[in-house]
């Protein structure tokens, strides 16, 4: 990995590839240029450090969508997170992009501290399922014993820890790893803290947000409150019963990953989560409880 985070631009127009390139390196980044799909693809291979990929859709030669494809085809880029620029009301291309594997967006017109808060977002989660995925596997052989267990939290640290404590007893830890830790990290952040989305948005906007969590964890208000995970496994599925003290949210805006907040820096961790992580994913209640379920292959007499 470079010292300084390498980013590919791709874009098929040269005042384009400027005004990214001007932004990103003053906040600094590196910055590699590729006018269309297929040069992309010669810049991947030339850079095997790239950390995340900003792509125009709409190219001559190779567009965005047919570049997508081929990249996430490839074992060696299919984890990159890719920025997509698009059109101002193009939801229908918005929505196509994220079947596609496209969680993150710029909205054509955008200014230079949108597109530095996509990027570092995208920069931050691609390292954190690094991290994730590189701790994981520690006691697995171990931790693949066990039938029933229940845990009580109530720091981001505590929740990091146990997701990837738990995803070992999974046949498949790091598929499930990225989906218990943004749930621990929701029941903590937003079920026992209370902070809002809407809270979130200003909070990482302003760059306050680790702040106001501590904050709050160490108020009279919130400092008793604990969230907890139950794990029980059967010989069917393996079962994760989240459950936090807030006040629950309306999940269902959330279960999909929608257009409207698709230049948000944040708000896609339940929506990945159902969708990469388990194969049921429940609400319960008023929103403060979450069952998960990995429905586990039954093995011949």
């Amino acid at each position: 990995m470079s010292i300084r985070p390498k980013i590919l631009a791709v874009d098929d127009e040269e005042l384009n590839l400027d005004i990214i390139e001007h932004h990103l390196v003053r906040s600094g980044y590196e910055v590699v240029r590729a006018e269309d799909g297929n040069v992309a693809l010669q810049r991947l291979e030339e850079n095997t450090d790239i950390e995340t990929i900003v792509l125009d859709r709409m190219m001559p030669n190779l567009g965005g969508m047919d570049f997508l494809e081929r990249i996430k085809k490839d074992a060696r880029f299919h984890d990159i997170p890719v920025v997509m620029q698009t059109a101002a009301a193009a939801s229908d291309q918005v929505l196509e992009g994220i079947k596609a594997g496209v969680y993150y967006y710029l909205t054509k017109p955008y200014e230079g501290a949108i597109l530095i808060g996509i990027v570092q977002a995208a920069l931050q989660e691609a390292a954190t399922k690094r991290i994730l995925r590189e701790r994981v596997c520690s006691y697995s052989r171990i931790l693949g014993l066990m039938r029933r267990a229940c845990f009580h939290f109530r720091t981001l640290e505590d929740a990091a820890n146990l997701a990837q404590y738990v995803a070992n007893c999974f046949p498949e830890p790091e598929k499930v790893v990225f989906g218990l830790h943004e749930l621990t990290l929701n029941a903590v952040e937003h079920g026992n803290l209370g902070i809002t989305y809407a809270e979130k948005s200003k909070l990482v906007k302003s760059g306050e947000w680790s702040e106001e969590i501590k904050r709050r964890l160490n108020s009279n208000e919130y400092r008793g409150k604990f969230a907890s995970l139950t794990f029980e496994a059967t010989p069917e599925a393996i079962v994760v019963h989240i459950k936090d003290q807030g006040e629950g949210f309306d999940w269902r805006e959330y279960l999909d990953f929608s257009p409207s907040r698709a230049t948000h820096p944040h708000g896609r961790g339940i929506a990945a989560s159902r969708a990469m992580s388990f194969h049921d994913m429940e609400y319960l209640g008023c929103g403060n409880e979450v069952r998960c379920t990995i429905k586990l292959a039954k093995t011949g007499a």
